[in-house]
């Protein structure tokens, strides 16, 4: 088969130039590689190279090896993609989880500000219920302070016009004891 495959390139190498000399290029290049015994024997040589790896099997293990690479390359492509898609609904899904914790954030401040204000006003209420309770707590003591100055005052009175009285007793025996002993209770008590 080989020899077949040789002859038929080594006839059509020799055909082709001849039919084609005048106009050069590649036909004429073959046409000098036929008439240059070194070119002809690298051309056979490179040829023969060729055919016992086409026989071997260098092509077909090329082109699978290309093939499984570019089947490699489409399953990476298609992972990458996949990846990329992952990635967007990861993303979008932080997003969505940010703002959500952003919107219970802005919650949670609001609330703090609406129990601190409740804070404020229970302790003003507290605040004026202790005032209250202290005013009250002060009035009765001024009152009781009062009364305790107004029962001294009147006890004072009554021994000063006791005092009075029995000095005056001692020193008179009239009607005019009476009268001295009244304005002493008099000027005692103003």
């Amino acid at each position: 088969m080989m020899k077949k495959t040789t002859s038929l390139l080594i006839a059509a190498l020799a055909v082709a130039p001849l039919a084609h000399a005048a106009e050069g290029g590649f036909v004429g290049g073959l046409m000098y590689a036929a008439t240059d015994p070194v070119t002809f024997v690298a051309f056979l040589c490179m040829v023969t190279f060729l055919l016992i790896a086409a026989r071997m099997g260098a092509f077909k293990t090329i082109l699978g090896g290309l093939d499984t690479r570019a089947s490699n390359i489409r399953k990476e492509l298609e992972e990458a993609a996949s990846l990329r898609e992952q990635a967007a609904e990861a993303l979008a899904l932080a997003e969505r989880r940010a703002q959500d914790a952003d919107k219970e954030a802005e919650a949670i401040i609001d609330q703090a500000k609406r129990d601190a204000k409740a804070m404020l006003e229970e302790a003003r209420r507290d605040l004026a219920e202790k005032i209250s309770r202290r005013e009250a707590q002060a009035a009765a003591r001024i009152t009781r302070a009062e009364t305790e100055a107004t029962s001294e005052v009147r006890r004072a009175a009554a021994d000063a016009a006791t005092a009075a009285a029995r000095r005056i007793l001692s020193e008179q025996t009239s009607v005019d004891q009476f009268e001295a002993a009244a304005r002493d209770i008099e000027r005692a008590l103003s």
